[in-house]
């Protein structure tokens, strides 16, 4: 069996497995940006060839057994939709819910790393709610054995953003959440923070490579002129921005309406980001009204900002970052449903709400851009 991935060690833990600590305001404000790894060849195919993969799902299901073996608990288990790994809901005898996650690829090691460590390192954070990991009877956040790894978690009680009427006041609240989510999240150094991630900012002008697999058409021109937009004019200013952990994947699927407030799930694609990524990703799928200058984001800019105040670089940059998700997404999704025709259905669940975004944020010239989210930004909440 591997060696565990302790409790006490999460204080310890840095990226490249060094002991680790809490950041201090100082060393935030000091540190340069390392992201440079992630602009590299090496780097964008390996995080390519882990997409690539087909799902966990299709090996023998086992959770049974590692649930038995890691953590001394039995329960119902329904296996959910999962695009890497795989996911299992557990039903304990008690009336308790539980999320296990496991996989047999090597790669998945660091991602679980990652994202127990996360979880673990957000209980406390106020006005934050998340899933809370369950140790193994070791004492550890994840496990490790000949082939599998894995790790336990609660489950959220609420309802997905993406269900709920997105009200001004509920955008803002969601805001002002992942704000307060951010500020958590620079405090901390997480294990694999550097691990190849295909949706990491790294990568995004690599990905129009990818373009073959876009349907012709108006859409498939809005998604080349962002992503000529990104590479030209915003990629160069991207080591100005301040660079912390992120969630890198705040999306309304991955959010949840609680009773005690909002909550974030799925911390799989977090890694070492600029901050405002995490804005930029959760906004990008809430443009959906033609009528209003950011398509209906404005009351999430403006939560989000009441807690973590824009820098002129990241106002400046914002719109344009937005497009040049959105268009990720629409690439990444397109490609993989070709790799993966009967799991195309799930894999593009965010791709019509990335061409209605883009679609509307395409007509904002950079100018016009900044006016509106500085304007967003000032607004007080609903």
């Amino acid at each position: 069996m591997g060696e565990d991935l302790q409790l006490g060690e999460l204080s310890g833990l840095v990226a490249n497995h060094e002991p680790a600590r809490q950041i201090s305001s100082a060393d935030a404000g000091s540190r340069h940006p390392q992201h440079a790894a992630a602009s590299t060849e090496a780097y964008y195919r390996a995080a390519a060839a882990i997409l690539c993969a087909p799902p966990d799902n299709s090996e023998a299901d086992i959770s049974a057994t590692l649930l038995k073996r890691h953590y001394g608990l039995e329960g119902s288990i329904a296996i959910l939709s999962s695009e890497v790994e795989r996911t299992a809901e557990v039903s304990l005898s008690d009336g308790r819910q539980l999320i296990l996650k496991t996989s047999a690829r090597r790669e998945a090691i660091d991602s679980f790393r990652f994202q127990s460590a996360a979880l673990a390192a957000l209980q406390g954070s106020a006005g934050i709610a998340a899933p809370t990991v369950i140790t193994t009877s070791g004492g550890a956040l994840m496990f490790e054995e000949e082939g599998l790894s894995g790790y336990l978690q609660t489950r959220i009680e609420g309802v997905s953003l993406h269900q709920e009427t997105p009200t001004p006041d509920l955008l803002f609240r969601t805001g002002s959440a992942l704000g307060r989510l951010d500020l958590a999240l620079s405090q901390i150094n997480i294990p694999a923070a550097h691990r190849p991630i295909l949706w990491h900012i790294g990568c995004w002008s690599r990905l129009m490579e990818l373009e073959e697999h876009l349907p012709s058409g108006i859409g498939a021109e809005r998604v080349r002129t962002a992503m000529a937009e990104y590479i030209r004019f915003i990629e160069p200013q991207i080591p100005n921005l301040e660079w912390q952990v992120a969630h890198n994947d705040p999306s309304p699927f991955n959010t949840i309406v609680t009773p005690h407030g909002l909550g974030f799930i799925d911390f799989g694609d977090g890694c070492w980001s600029p901050r405002i990524q995490d804005l930029a990703i959760a906004a990008s799928h809430l443009v959906t009204d033609p009528a209003l200058p950011l398509g209906g984001a404005e009351h999430l800019i403006s939560g989000y900002a009441a807690v973590v105040p824009l820098s002129a670089l990241e106002a400046r940059l914002l719109i344009g970052l937005m497009r040049a998700r959105q268009s990720a997404l629409i690439l990444v999704n397109y490609w993989r449903s070709h790799l993966f025709p009967a799991d195309a259905q799930y894999i593009k669940k965010n791709v019509a709400r990335a061409e209605r975004g883009l679609a509307i944020l395409a007509p904002l010239s950079a100018a016009s851009g900044e006016a509106a989210v500085l304007a967003a930004a000032s607004q007080p909440s609903p």
